[in-house]
């Protein structure tokens, strides 16, 4: 079926899904390694059978990644290949156009700050980016974009989508979160270190503190921080403080590994 689809002029958002979940096949957000190297290799033979051409986008992406058996790609990037109609994901994305960007409007849109987008709210960030850019809407297509956001991103199934999960809206090169994936603590530990580096005790963590936290954190596992990116991390954390105050439910949404 997904090769089916490949071979259209113009794909559909539900066979847009149907694609990404056929070739990420281990359900971990991420087309790559073999995975990616069966997507590259099916799609040249599927347009070959439709009598169509690789596009300029399709070529470079085959340049870029036909011979990497390292490649990794998210969403995004498959969605700047394949001709979706109404490339809602690519428009989203251009409405936000980075990590400090994401993190702005996650706090926004998170208005019982439960640590979940859930799909009214989720509705509603829809419902703004398209007025933002002036681009008409009927109800219905809100309320299927909405429903195709939910299935592609909520990776547990439990209706609401956390930031992480969000966060796949963003190219893998952007996604910092992705760092973060890493060096995640337990409740008990992720309590221990806020408590830690709140050296005041005032409740939260200024940008000095959140900054020798980083730092830390950095010297602590190399493989996956970059200490040189401590500015763009600190930007973006600090993103869903309120008023250069962090709370503690604002970095675990980072920093605390769930505990389902």
């Amino acid at each position: 079926m997904a090769q089916t689809h490949l071979q259209g002029v113009e794909i559909s958002a539900t066979q847009f899904l149907e694609i990404w979940r056929h070739y990420d096949t281990d359900g971990n957000g991420f087309i790559e390694g073999k995975e990616l190297q069966n997507f590259i290799q099916e799609l040249q033979q599927a347009r070959k059978k439709a009598g169509l051409e690789l596009s300029d986008k399709m070529k470079a992406f085959v340049d870029q990644y036909g011979q990497n058996s390292d490649g990794k790609i998210g969403i995004v990037e498959l969605a700047q290949i394949l001709p979706t109609e109404e490339n809602f994901l690519l428009f989203f994305r251009e409405q936000l156009k980075s990590s400090e960007e994401f993190m702005q409007t996650w706090r926004r849109y998170d208005t019982d700050h439960s640590g979940y987008i859930e799909t009214d709210e989720l509705k509603s960030f829809l419902k703004d980016l398209l007025k933002k850019a002036n681009k008409p809407f009927e109800e219905s297509k809100l309320e299927e974009y909405t429903q195709t956001m939910l299935r592609m991103f909520d990776s547990n199934n439990d209706g609401k989508l956390g930031l992480t999960e969000m966060a796949r809206l963003l190219p893998v090169q952007e996604n910092f979160l992705l760092k973060f994936q890493g060096v995640k603590m337990c409740g008990k530990e992720f309590n221990k270190a806020f408590e830690l580096y709140d050296k005041d005790g005032s409740g939260y963590i200024d940008e000095n503190e959140l900054d020798a936290l980083l730092k830390d954190l950095c010297e602590k596992d190399k493989k996956e921080l970059d200490i040189k990116s401590i500015p763009t991390y600190k930007k973006s954390i600090m993103a869903l403080s309120d008023g250069g105050k962090l709370y503690r439910t604002e970095l675990a949404l980072v920093l605390c590994a769930d505990e389902n």
